[in-house]
């Protein structure tokens, strides 16, 4: 398959093709004589756990360990649910985040009128005022 068709079979652009093949999260492609990439199903199954252990929230760095550990037939499985606690472990601490986030500006926009001048606008006041509680 030529590097477009690997790409639309994978659910992935060209260029992130070509960004997985230069951060070796790929094998490099074979050539064609004028110089196509030419990819096999090996390359598709890759790069379709890939894209799902990217929906699932994993980092390439992450991505590729999983990768390492899906080809070792020895591998652990306590390596797996470690990477999987840690992305979950900060996942769920985001969720927190923007979650206090999310509060924190609600009560702002209930607080402001949207009318009248700028000058006294809670919005504003609160982000001059330096009082925004830090989720972290």
């Amino acid at each position: 398959m030529r590097i477009g068709e690997v790409a639309n079979q994978a659910g992935v652009g060209v260029d992130t093709v070509r960004l997985y093949e230069r951060l070796q999260l790929l094998p490099a492609a074979q050539r064609t004589a004028a110089g196509y990439r030419m990819f096999g199903n090996d390359d598709l199954e890759r790069l379709r756990f890939i894209r799902r252990a990217k929906l699932l929230g994993f980092t390439l760095d992450e991505t590729r360990e999983l990768l390492r550990l899906a080809s070792d037939a020895g591998g652990d499985r306590a390596e797996v649910m470690a990477l999987a606690r840690h992305r979950l472990d900060d996942i769920e601490y985001k969720i927190a985040q923007l979650t206090a986030m999310r509060d924190s500006l609600g009560r702002l926009v209930e607080e402001c009128s949207g009318t009248g001048p700028v000058h006294g606008c809670p919005i504003i006041d609160a982000v001059l005022a330096h009082d925004i509680k830090n989720p972290s």
